[in-house]
């Protein structure tokens, strides 16, 4: 029987994932907004949202470590360009009827991480790893010999965040002090942006109405209350339990897109879902069968 650390890990979640998955409708409801402003009001109010927390949970002390280390700072300067890179494009993606390809992003997402262990991490594939990326890549191809042209959001997406969680894991920093220093370095570039270059229609929160603002307002909880709920249920489950949740937010984007904002999923988009989802079936079996192996193993 799991015991409750493990019951409020499963919980921890299934919320954050779910709440990804659903992200959608939020930066849908800010369609009239620009993406880069989006952006850097999702940046602005991030690091202030954040900031509260951190002195309600008072880990300032996290935060003055990593100001005094150099190193940390350059990496997770790199990090911020990376998680940056990842939110514009996905809601660029969202907000131009291109849901479905940050969908398929992140059902490439794990394939891809497993491709950075094998060349930064020394990690060896199994052989059924190596078949589950080379279903994904079919999959690839037959986008790019259909379309003419690589399915540039999804790769990006899937590269930008695996980037991401391959440098962060290099900092030992919780995941609020992390996102904090993370949105501290885009800061400026975000202010920068409101302040002398925006000049949509929305670019003036004076004159925009009480309910375009509080959406605004609100980039920071959709960005800091799913990590939360992540990082809460990191340190009550395994990294392979969690990782049969990852599934949970592209399965809903899939789903929003289809069901809800009529993209249109035409056959040799669907057939490429399918190897990439065949890629995932063998990677899930596998990552099963391993950890049941090890299990076995004497300690």
């Amino acid at each position: 029987m799991p015991n409750q650390a493990t019951k409020h890990g499963v919980i921890f979640a299934l919320a954050a994932y779910t709440m990804w998955g659903i992200a959608p409708i939020y930066f849908k409801s800010l369609s009239a907004v620009p993406a880069y402003e989006i952006l850097a009001h999702r940046v602005l109010w991030s690091c202030i949202f954040v900031a509260v927390m951190l002195a309600v949970g008072k880990q300032w002390s996290a935060v003055s470590a990593v100001l005094k280390h150099p190193k940390q700072l350059a990496t997770l300067a790199l990090t911020s360009l990376f998680i940056g890179i990842n939110w514009l494009i996905f809601i660029w993606s969202v907000n131009n009827d291109r849901m479905l390809d940050a969908s398929l992003g992140y059902y490439i997402n794990p394939l891809f991480n497993v491709v950075l262990g094998m060349l930064f991490l020394g990690e060896r594939f199994r052989r059924a790893q190596w078949a589950a990326i080379g279903l994904a890549l079919i999959g690839v191809l037959i986008q790019v010999i259909s379309y003419g042209s690589l399915p540039w959001i999804a790769i990006s997406l899937a590269v930008s965040f695996g980037l991401y969680g391959l440098l962060r894991k290099k900092v030992n920093l919780g995941a609020l002090p992390g996102l904090f220093v993370e949105t501290l370095w885009l800061l400026p570039l975000a202010i920068g942006y409101l302040w002398l270059f925006a000049d949509s229609a929305s670019s003036q929160m004076a004159n925009n109405d009480t309910q375009l603002n509080l959406l605004l307002l609100s980039a920071g909880i959709v960005t800091t209350v799913p990590l939360l709920c992540f990082a809460a249920a990191a340190t009550r489950l395994r990294l392979s339990t969690i990782g049969f949740f990852q599934y949970i937010g592209p399965s809903l984007m899939f789903i929003l897109a289809t069901s809800v904002y009529d993209e249109a999923l035409e056959p040799m988009k669907l057939l490429t879902f399918a190897f990439i989802w065949l890629g995932l079936a063998v990677f899930t079996w596998d990552a099963i069968g391993n950890q049941r192996k090890q299990k076995k193993q004497p300690s």
